[in-house]
């Protein structure tokens, strides 16, 4: 069985129900998932997983979350993720994406095995759609 870890900042509750509903799909098909808001994560969560989420909300003018998400993500820089699935997913209001393509570029630089090439992003609140993506997700990430 595959040990999945969510680990996630989220404001308004959106980026929340993603990490949730990641973690729905994952445990349909017998995933071990534990779900982290990224105040209690540490980098011992992330060695120890053979699968992992990061999510965080695009803020201020497309960035991380500065407080929490962002040391936490460069805190990991060095750590060796080979044989890891990573995804990375997040929710925002306006802009086009740049938060999360900016994202993608640096965790393919700290040599992350990104099952999800451009991150998965939901404008505001999911819907429907948007959590079954989200299910789906997260079977991609336990699946053998």
């Amino acid at each position: 069985m595959k040990k999945l870890t969510i680990i996630y900042w989220s404001g308004t509750g959106n980026t929340e129900m993603m990490a949730d509903a990641i973690a729905e799909g994952a445990r349909t098909i017998g995933g071990d998932v534990e779900v982290v808001r990224v105040e209690d994560a540490n980098k011992d969560m992330v060695i120890n997983s053979d699968a992992l989420a990061f999510g965080c909300p695009s803020m201020g003018v497309e960035v991380l979350e500065e407080q929490f998400m962002e040391p936490f993500i460069e805190s990991l820089r060095g750590i060796d993720f080979s044989g890891k699935k990573v995804a990375l997913f997040g929710s925002y209001d306006w802009g086009d994406g740049e938060w999360m393509r900016n994202w993608v570029e640096r965790m393919k630089e700290y040599g992350a095995n990104l099952i999800n090439e451009e991150g998965l992003i939901i404008r505001l609140t999911p819907d429907e759609e948007g959590i079954n993506a989200c299910k789906a997700l997260g079977e991609q990430l336990v699946k053998e």
